[in-house]
């Protein structure tokens, strides 16, 4: 029985003569935390958008959870199971926490007119249902957001939002959560203590599968069960983070030919 709750083969990607992903094979493997990891330009958020359906593959195919998705959009994937952050903040920052992380649940919410306008109790237990769940959620992090819940998300410092964040990806129980550099605008502190939070989340959730990519090689040492390393779309070793990181190939893809004695670093 196949345990991957990923599997891709052969996956192509073109961006006019740009091969951003070349026949690439990966998989991942259920309840694994899996680092990916390259240069600048290595074809890392091109493979998550690929697989979160944001971008259509040129060729190759994809699997999540035993079940063919390589043509499938983003909402059918996220039915499925399938959760995503992003680089770049994506928050509602007008609205408040709750409205933020409860977004992330907009399929599993009875959201019907005849629910919300005549319904009036069923649709207060189901808020007050929410109103735990992402405070539960949030407590796992900060247990201070949760007396924050109906702030507004402009109102919260780097941290907090990235932790808004991931709770919104998580409400909706994924099979598999992409992160796409979570540390990105913090402090190497705050790095450290979102790593050890999302350790705690792997516990909590101890089904959940995580891809994290990150330039931070201190955080995929620490969090991570298994590396992959890209370069130019193509994978160039993958095993666990002391034995890439002392990798000659992969020493060469981020630092060059001249380089010979320093460790991995931040590309």
């Amino acid at each position: 029985m196949n345990n991957n709750v990923l599997d891709c083969r052969g996956l192509t990607v073109r961006f006019g003569g740009v091969l951003a992903l070349n026949a690439l094979d990966l998989e991942v493997g259920r309840g694994e935390i899996l680092g990916l990891i390259g240069p600048n330009g290595s074809g890392k958020t091109t493979f998550f958008n690929v697989v979160s359906g944001v971008y259509r593959s040129d060729g190759g195919s994809i699997q999540f959870d035993g079940e063919a998705v390589t043509r499938l959009s983003p909402q059918a994937l996220c039915r499925r199971g399938l959760a995503r952050t992003f680089q770049r903040s994506r928050l509602c920052l007008s609205l408040s926490v709750f409205d933020n992380v409860v977004l992330g649940a907009y399929r599993r919410i009875n959201s019907g007119v005849v629910h919300n306008m005549f319904r009036r109790r069923a649709f207060a237990d189901e808020l007050k249902l929410y109103v735990e769940k992402c405070g539960e959620l949030l407590a796992i992090f900060n247990p201070q957001l949760t007396t924050r819940l109906f702030d507004p998300a402009i109102s919260l410092g780097m941290i907090d939002r990235r932790r808004v964040e991931i709770c919104r990806a998580l409400i909706g129980q994924p099979k598999l959560l992409l992160l796409d550099e979570p540390s990105a605008g913090m402090t190497q502190d705050e790095t450290s203590q979102l790593m050890r939070e999302l350790i705690a989340v792997r516990r909590q959730f101890g089904s959940l599968t995580i891809v994290i990519i990150e330039h931070e090689m201190g955080v995929i040492e620490q969090v991570t069960d298994r590396c992959v390393v890209l370069n130019y779309g193509r994978k160039i070793c993958e095993g666990r983070f002391a034995e890439v990181a002392t990798d000659p190939v992969v020493r060469e893809a981020y630092l060059g030919r001249a380089y010979t004695k320093s460790p991995v670093g931040p590309a």
